[in-house]
């Protein structure tokens, strides 16, 4: 098992990771808690439920909430049935809410535990490779028919217990959809990491030893970042590399559609794209965009509106004044956050959807 801690200028909390461990899950909180709601999705709830619950002994009072799997539940109408159910089962502010689950659970449960009775502690045990990114760090959310994540907060989980066995059981698009992420923390960090994660080829493939490799390299990445920035004023919208793009086409597409990593992932080539227009540098785009197509990221999105993509694109959490901000890339490991105004975006997004039909 391995453990890294992360700590800020207002908090600190472990995140443990190794196989099994969902099943000491009590060792690995801060304190003993006598009443606790796990919150999971229709999917996990049949694959671990069972074993955390069992986990706890018989005196504590443990309660499960399920929502429906998918992008759909972070909603306002999940969010405030799951606030009537901590009413309900007479949570207070000594009780303690387990996310288990992959992003969406994470973001949703975190978002009920940030504002119920204005705060109580939660913990994140992640089932997805794309949740070694959201689980730590501490943002909190749910969506807004005009924007992802739009309605949330900064609310840090006491501890992260991530669990690789739950990986084993991940759909190939969940795994597409993880890995988009991994690759972003190879590029806002070290060409030797990118390299190393494109040099395996077919990522349905890999073994379990480098995907715990990759992704504790992936929470190490973002755990520096983190620490340093952790309300997200400075180098911590760079974990935004590909978010911009990505955000609005999910919107457009409607939640679900894609997943949030294969909507990154797209992102990630159009700021590349982008900054090679912007610095009038040469990005590792093709390189990117070859891995992609092997692994099967979607990559055809017919009938887009790319009037109502930029549009989207203001809404995104780092615009100023309705002016687009933008992390580009200046070569791997290198960023910054430029404006971006509407006309050059709107020029370069038909090309780029012409581009990747075409290549």
């Amino acid at each position: 098992m391995n453990s890294i801690t992360i700590e800020t200028n207002t908090n600190q909390y472990d995140v443990h990771i190794g196989e099994k461990i969902r099943h000491k899950l009590p060792s690995f909180l801060p304190k003993d808690y006598q009443t606790i709601m796990i919150v999971t999705d229709s999917s996990v709830a049949n694959l671990y439920l069972e074993d955390v619950k069992e986990a706890f002994p018989s005196e504590q009072r443990v309660f499960t909430s399920i929502v429906p799997a998918g992008e759909v539940s972070k909603s306002k109408d999940a969010y405030f049935d799951l606030i009537t159910d901590c009413i309900q089962r007479q949570l207070d502010r000594h009780s303690l809410i387990i996310a288990l689950g992959g992003g969406v659970v994470g973001d949703l449960a975190g978002f009920v535990a940030a504002t119920y009775m204005r705060g109580i502690d939660y913990v994140q045990v992640p089932t997805t490779i794309l949740a070694h990114d959201s689980s730590v760090g501490g943002k909190v959310a749910i969506n807004h028919p005009e924007g992802k994540n739009l309605i949330g907060s900064f609310y840090p989980p006491v501890a992260v217990i991530y669990d690789v066995e739950t990986l084993y059981t991940l759909p190939e698009q969940e795994i597409r959809s993880g890995y988009a992420e991994v690759v972003k923390h190879g590029l806002i960090s070290d060409e030797a990491y990118f390299e190393s994660v494109l040099s395996q080829g077919g990522i349905h493939k890999l073994s379990n030893s480098i995907l715990t490799e990759h992704l504790l390299k992936g929470i190490k990445v973002k755990a520096e970042i983190v620490e340093k920035d952790e309300k997200e004023h400075g180098i911590r919208q760079y974990l935004n590399f590909g978010h911009t793009l990505g955000h609005a086409l999910e919107a457009e597409l409607g939640y679900g559609r894609i997943t949030h990593g294969e909507a990154v992932a797209v992102g990630m080539l159009f700021a590349m794209k982008v900054s090679e227009v912007v610095f009038g540098n040469t990005s590792p785009i093709n390189k990117l965009h070859g891995w992609l197509k092997k692994n099967r990221y979607p990559m055809e999105f017919q009938d887009i509106d790319t009037v109502r993509l930029v549009n989207r694109m203001k809404i995104d959490k780092k615009s100023k004044n309705q002016q687009i901000q933008m992390v580009l890339l200046k070569k791997i490991g290198q960023l910054e956050v430029r404006e971006v105004n509407d006309e050059l975006l709107l020029k370069i997004v038909k090309d780029f959807f012409r581009e990747l039909v075409m290549n």
